[in-house]
């Protein structure tokens, strides 16, 4: 079986392995929040990782930093959203920091990965 080189980034294995953590801990949150909270950050979370991987298909080293790039704010969409669920007490402070670190370390990497597809562009 090939091996994409999307699955060899540490990057995307911390946001895939984050996305699975979120789907298990939203499961515990109110019915009433399926459409909402819930579903908002499956969406944001599984799209950190799915930008990691689309931005690999692309060619140009511009197109590629995009990609990272919306990976990074979907992150920062997510840091957003756990931040509201555990001021709404749908998050318990452990489960908040440990997210909130998952968080800070994945867009740590963005960050590095983003520069070094810009400086190709240099």
């Amino acid at each position: 079986m090939k091996i994409f080189s999307f699955e060899k980034l540490s990057v995307w294995q911390k946001s895939r392995k984050l996305a699975v953590k979120i789907y298990k801990l939203t499961k515990n949150f109110p019915e009433d929040e399926r459409y909402g909270l819930i579903s908002q950050m499956r969406r944001c979370t599984v799209s950190i990782s799915s930008n990691i991987a689309e931005g690999t298909g692309r060619h140009s080293a511009k197109d590629k930093a995009r990609f990272t790039e919306i990976a990074f704010s979907s992150a920062l969409e997510l840091l957003n959203q756990i931040i509201i669920s555990n001021d709404l007490e749908f998050l318990s402070n452990e489960e908040y920091e440990n997210i909130r670190q998952d968080i800070s370390e994945i867009t740590a990497m963005l960050d590095g990965l983003y520069k070094s597809q810009s400086k190709i562009n240099l």
